[in-house]
């Protein structure tokens, strides 16, 4: 049953990702706008997921399911890398380079703050 219920959160995740992407991609924009915004929200995610599993809100085939499922395929590592592959062909060298740094310090902030506020709630 896990594996049917982790699918499905997945493909939750990914047409959610999908959705909020397609509403706040620009072509005008350099940033990555929907790939920046998946990512950080799902880092969050799997923090409160992770921090209510560690205090025992959250069984471990929930945060399998969650974490894994849902926000596997909510979250985009390789769009967000490809993303900065396509700034430093178009000359934009710099905006990549804060692209991916950037992206990698807020994201693991993110998860950082969603597992303290799991572990102070839960």
């Amino acid at each position: 049953m896990i594996p049917l219920l982790l699918a499905l959160a997945a493909a939750v995740g990914a047409a959610s990702r999908f959705v909020i992407d397609d509403a706040l991609s620009s072509p005008d924009s350099h940033l990555p706008r929907g790939t920046w915004t998946v990512n950080v929200v799902g880092s969050l995610a799997l923090g409160l997921f992770a921090g209510a599993a560690d205090v025992g809100a959250l069984s471990a085939s929930g945060l399998t399911i969650l974490g894994t499922g849902f926000c596997g395929g909510f979250t985009t590592f390789s769009t967000a890398s490809l993303d900065s592959v396509k700034l430093a062909r178009r000359d934009l060298g710099w905006i990549a380079a804060v692209n991916s740094a950037g992206m990698i310090v807020v994201c693991v902030a993110a998860a950082a703050l969603g597992f303290a506020i799991a572990s102070r709630v839960c």
